[in-house]
């Protein structure tokens, strides 16, 4: 059976380069980050910039709004990519955009990143009161039109609400077990069976702050944390979302970290000293690095079907299921 190779994160600096790597390593589909703080009209110019790209490499890349999208660009030889945002930003305040963003061709959507936002509350927070009187209503028409709940980097309690409250599956596209590394966007156990208890998908991320031995990390290690996961929580709901960041200049980590919201530097899950991207594991630098991944799984007792799922079958079958409108 041909299975398919599947990253629900990225947010790297786009270029051929990385298209060009993304067919080297086979990678059959890419959630993207088109937003992280910006509104409505920033993230329609973001699309604009990625409908260029899809006319300027129509041979390496095409945009993906189903499952049956991502399994074209398979026989094509392309690489789907997926439109996300980290921020509920682009919708503003306005619930009527849901749809709109939607038609656009946005799948995922997290309700928050690492701050309070007007749905939800992010990770670094010092209190979590839940999901939100608009948030609830907002999961409700996420849940209408086929835009994903992302709670990558929500507060716990939020999380769990959000896949209490949401008719449909949730997902955590990139975050580790907290019960592995202590980083605070890992996610503790509770949460991620919250998320998984309901057929909902959680991706497992290679950026280093989310890494046991950060920079260091072995890949033996990194498979390891993926099978004591399938354990706990089953390996059907289990993927890969790699925060990659390839290619940016450290000034991004600033836009992502901090956006509009202070005129302060916050090093969020970095050091004062060193505010930019660490390095990336040396198993996995680039997209072409997705079949170590694959070895690693097989050496750590995975068997075929459980690798083809976690490395994309799992996020493909989610797909399906989760980005069109309810029955």
């Amino acid at each position: 059976m041909s299975t398919h190779r599947i990253d629900c994160l990225q947010y790297a600096n786009w270029s051929e380069k990385i298209f060009r790597q993304m067919r080297e390593g086979a990678v059959d589909a890419v959630h993207v980050t088109i937003a992280y703080h910006e509104n409505f009209r920033e993230t329609v110019l973001n699309m604009e910039q990625w409908n260029r790209w899809f006319e300027q490499y129509p041979d390496l890349i095409c945009h993906a709004r189903t499952g049956a999208d991502v399994r074209l660009a398979k026989q094509d030889g392309r690489t789907a990519i997926i439109f996300g945002f980290q921020n509920p930003s682009p919708i503003e305040d306005d619930i009527g955009l849901v749809e709109i963003l939607h038609t656009l061709g946005a799948r995922f959507m997290q309700l928050s990143y690492n701050n309070q936002s007007l749905l939800a509350t992010g990770c670094y927070e010092v209190e979590d009161p839940g999901i939100t009187r608009m948030g609830k209503q907002v999961i409700k028409e996420m849940n209408r039109v086929g835009l994903v709940v992302d709670m990558s980097h929500s507060a716990d309690r939020s999380t769990i609400e959000a896949a209490d409250i949401s008719e449909r599956p949730i997902a955590i596209t990139h975050a580790n077990p907290h019960s592995w590394h202590p980083a605070l966007r890992n996610k503790k156990d509770d949460v991620i069976r919250a998320v998984t208890q309901n057929g909902g998908m959680i991706g497992f991320s290679l950026y280093p702050h989310h890494l046991k031995d950060k920079s260091a990390c072995t890949l033996e290690s990194f498979c390891q944390m993926v099978a004591d996961a399938a354990d706990r929580f089953g390996a059907a709901n289990l993927g890969i979302g790699s925060d990659l960041c390839q290619d940016q200049p450290d000034s991004v980590v600033e836009w992502m970290r901090v956006g509009r919201w202070t005129k302060e530097i916050d090093y969020g899950e970095g050091s004062a000293s060193a505010p930019g991207f660490p390095p990336m594991p040396d198993w996995f630098t680039d997209n072409r690095d997705f079949g170590n991944i694959q070895s690693g799984l097989a050496h750590v007792g995975f068997d075929e079907g459980e690798i083809a799922g976690i490395m994309g079958e799992n996020w493909l079958r989610f797909f399906d299921a989760n980005f069109g409108r309810m029955e």
